[in-house]
């Protein structure tokens, strides 16, 4: 036990950061998200938040102002901020149906782009994205914060270390009892905007987490399906003290799941809901031959994990059955958002890739996109990804 405990101890690496140059960055789209953006990047002495942009008249001004950048340019659209600033990089922080018009605008304007989850809506829309940052020669990386959180670092170096062996069943998803996001109005919940739900929002972390584990390998085929019983509820909407006209503008899934069949022979499981009569769906497990892991879920998931990690394995040598708490990892200082970018920033000073690459995450929204497609249609789908 010792020795798996071992295994799994922290890095507690220092990086230094060199603020002799700073880099020029815009942000396009200054709603809800793009204030946590604003808020780690003012922490950062070698980064200078240069311009913004909003469709809503006024509000990149106001944003601006509330942070205290009255100096930054601001602009009705992202695409007249990249015809008239000269950025290093732009954070993306739109409604769903703008990510990859937004991305592949900036990539083609020679720009590096941090595009907040989920990657797009369909699986050829990120193909598109994924063409253009090969074409630009420029970094595209996806905003998934929980990848800088210790303990889903441990989740991979754990599944990587080989103490589970081959990794034939997994078990994932998260819910809340009552959180449909509606804090500024209703574009998480119409298609328009929106596109996608409950997967885009939270399940598309559920998904990261073990895949990430995995190495990303291919999916094969998608047997899914959607629902929208709370968001098409109006008492629902009005316990949440919400108007009741929601339920007739909601649009999207409020939950979904389904049964994925990966390369080397793996079967995910998947749901994930915005709404439910529960407190979690279940735990993640991720089963192998050697051992299996529980990853605690939380009740209201958002990316996280709800406790310490168990390996469930036998005594070397024995059929005697243990298993083995590893303890939780303490978050980083600056928080898992900061690292987020942070990485990506670093990565552009330094000729590095991309933290998290689209490359990778074109699987996690083919498997979002073919759940749609086969609760559309009502029966298992084979995942079709276009050449890149």
């Amino acid at each position: 036990m010792a020795n798996i405990l071992d295994a799994f101890k922290e890095d507690q690496t220092v990086v230094t950061i060199d603020a002799s140059k700073k880099l020029k960055v815009g942000i396009i789209g200054t709603g809800w998200i793009a204030e946590a953006h604003m808020t780690q990047l003012l922490k950062m002495p070698d980064v200078d938040v240069v311009a913004g942009a909003d469709l809503i008249p006024g509000k990149a001004e106001k944003f601006m102002k509330k942070f205290g950048k009255e100096e930054a340019r601001c602009y009705l659209s992202g695409h007249e901020m990249l015809e008239a600033e000269e950025l290093d990089a732009v954070c993306i922080c739109t409604y769903n149906r703008q990510h990859a018009p937004c991305a592949i605008d900036a990539l083609e304007h020679g720009v590096h782009v941090m595009l907040e989850k989920p990657f797009t809506v369909t699986t050829e829309e990120a193909v598109e994205c994924i063409r253009a940052e090969k074409k630009s020669g420029k970094i595209l990386s996806i905003g998934f914060q929980p990848r800088f959180n210790p303990n889903m670092q441990l989740v991979k170096k754990i599944v990587q270390s080989g103490q589970l062996g081959k990794i034939y069943y997994i078990q994932t998803g998260g819910g809340r009892r009552r959180g449909i996001p509606t804090p500024f109005g209703t574009t998480f919940i119409e298609d328009k905007t929106a596109g996608i739900g409950a997967m885009a929002d939270i399940g598309c972390y559920s998904l990261d987490m073990v895949l990430n584990a995995l190495g990303y390998p291919k999916p094969l085929t998608v047997s899914g399906f959607t629902t929208d019983y709370f968001g098409k509820d109006p008492e629902y909407w009005t316990t949440q003290n919400k108007p009741a006209e929601y339920a007739d503008i909601f649009e999207v899934d409020d939950f979904a799941g389904g049964l994925i069949r990966l390369e080397g022979g793996i079967i995910l499981d998947f749901r994930i809901a915005w709404a439910m009569h529960l407190d979690t769906p279940g735990d993640t497990i991720i089963m192998g031959t050697k051992g299996s892991l529980r990853i605690p879920s939380t009740e209201c998931w958002n990316g996280t994990i709800g406790g310490p990690l168990k390996i469930y394995h036998n005594v070397e040598g024995t059929g005697v059955g243990v298993a083995t708490e590893i303890p939780m990892q303490a978050a980083p200082k600056e928080g898992e958002f900061y690292h987020k970018l942070r990485s990506f920033l670093d990565a552009i000073k330094n000729g590095g890739k991309a933290p998290v690459p689209s490359s990778e995450i074109l699987y996690n929204q083919a498997i979002i996109d073919h759940i749609v497609k086969s609760s559309k249609c009502g029966h298992e789908v084979e995942v079709i990804i276009p050449e890149i």
